[in-house]
C-alpha cells in the first residue's frame, strides 16, 4: 500500500451524498418557511408549498452533487496529501533570491512611466536603460 491517496478515498461517496442531502434539506426547509407552510393556510396552499419545497430541495440535491463531484475531478488526489508552506495564490520561483534592498525604491529611481509601454508605432527604437 502506498500513502498516497487514491481518487476514491478523496471522493467518499457516502460524504459527498450527506453533504447534497444536507444542502437539500436545508433549501426545502427554507423554501417551506418563506411559502408560510407552518401558518394557517388553505389546504391548497399548503400542498402548494410542499410541492414547491421538494422541487427546491431536489434540484439542490442534484446541483450540489454535480457540482461537488466536477470538482473533486479537477483535483489530483497526489496533491491532497502534500502540505503547503508558501502562499496558495503566490507562483512558487526556482530561486529564492532575497528581495532587493529599501534603497532601490528610493524616489532618485527613474520610474517608468505607464505611457512608456512598447509601443509598436515607435518601431525599433531602442528602449532607454
Amino acid at each position: 500500500m502506498s500513502d498516497k491517496p487514491t481518487r476514491r478515498d478523496v471522493m467518499r461517496p457516502a460524504q459527498l451524498l450527506g453533504l447534497a442531502f444536507i444542502a437539500a434539506l436545508f433549501a426545502g426547509l427554507v423554501t417551506l418557511l418563506s411559502m408560510g407552510f407552518f401558518e394557517q393556510l388553505p389546504a391548497d396552499q399548503i400542498q402548494r408549498a410542499l410541492l414547491s419545497a421538494l422541487v427546491v430541495a431536489g434540484i439542490t440535491f442534484i446541483v450540489v452533487l454535480v457540482v461537488i463531484a466536477l470538482l473533486m475531478l479537477a483535483i489530483d488526489p497526489a496533491q491532497v496529501a502534500q502540505t503547503h508552506d508558501h502562499p496558495v495564490l503566490i507562483p512558487e520561483t526556482k530561486d529564492a533570491a532575497p528581495s532587493a534592498p529599501a534603497e532601490a525604491d528610493s524616489s532618485d529611481a527613474p520610474r517608468k512611466e505607464p505611457d512608456d509601454q512598447d509601443d509598436p508605432a515607435a518601431g525599433d527604437a531602442p528602449a532607454a536603460s
